[in-house]
């Protein structure tokens, strides 16, 4: 027997030079990011999939997303957008739009975006209700309540009334499930950065039950938490007071 183990072969151990290698192989997510909500969003994911990312900051009140190299990987001068270094076939990719990032993360990770069609499918028309219509309607509440030059009444009713339609939908779906899908999911990640600003758009919660406590789970999650803490390590621009900022996100388009 002392003769068999001598002859059996030794493992080498692995070099210092090849385990940084491989640390190396593993960057992070590189998130173009500033604190809004669909920003928020995307960093929900991230911690609740519990990947590596680090913070690019985009200051959409000094024009950064118009720069050229930012348009490279978001065309539509929005962010949220990111690059994962470690990418379909171990190559590098960016994606802009926080729906298709969602929807990116969750296939990558196999987490909160159900492969089994039917579930998935019950995600998917979630995500894009939210995408379509809680992004737009409770950003156009933003605008006209907080940030508008003069007071539209018309505008202020229009979407205040719109986004408590929304808000409506959700309370009644949530009555009888946890989620909007039903199990958690991106589509409640989507949502819940919007919907968690309920008083900045005029809402009144007392008459939505489910919703609020819907929101109270979403609240309760410590990776919700996290993400929801995610800051940038510069000024944040207070819109409502800073005429440069309101020049530049309402009053320049995108550069051809």
């Amino acid at each position: 027997m002392a003769k068999a183990r001598s002859k059996a072969k030794k493992r080498k151990p692995v070099s210092a030079k090849k385990k940084l290698a491989g640390k190396r192989a593993r960057q992070p997510i590189e998130l173009y990011f500033w604190p809004t909500p669909n920003g928020f969003k995307i960093t929900i994911m991230l911690e609740e999939c519990g990947l590596p990312y680090v913070i690019r900051p985009v200051n959409i009140g000094r024009g950064e997303q118009f720069k050229p190299a930012f348009l490279a990987i978001s065309p539509n001068n929005r962010m949220p957008a990111m690059v994962d270094p470690d990418g379909p076939g171990g190559k590098p990719i960016s994606v802009f739009e926080s729906g298709a990032i969602l929807q990116y993360l969750g296939r990558k990770t196999g987490k909160f975006y159900p492969a089994e069609e039917r579930r998935r499918t019950a995600v998917e028309e979630w995500l894009f209700w939210q995408m379509s219509g809680v992004g737009p309607m409770a950003g156009q509440a933003h605008h006209f309540r907080s940030y508008a030059p003069e007071r539209i009444p018309y505008a202020i009713e229009r979407y205040t009334r719109e986004v408590g339609r929304l808000y409506g939908v959700i309370d009644n779906r949530v009555s009888e499930r946890d989620f909007l899908a039903g199990e958690y999911s991106i589509a409640d990640m989507a949502a819940y950065p919007w919907a968690k600003l309920w008083e900045r758009q005029g809402q009144d919660i007392n008459s939505l039950p489910n919703f609020a406590r819907w929101l109270a789970r979403m609240e309760a999650r410590p990776a919700v938490a996290r993400g929801m803490a995610v800051r940038v390590d510069q000024p944040t621009v207070d819109i409502s007071k800073d005429e440069e900022a309101r020049k530049i996100l309402f009053g320049i388009g995108a550069k051809n």
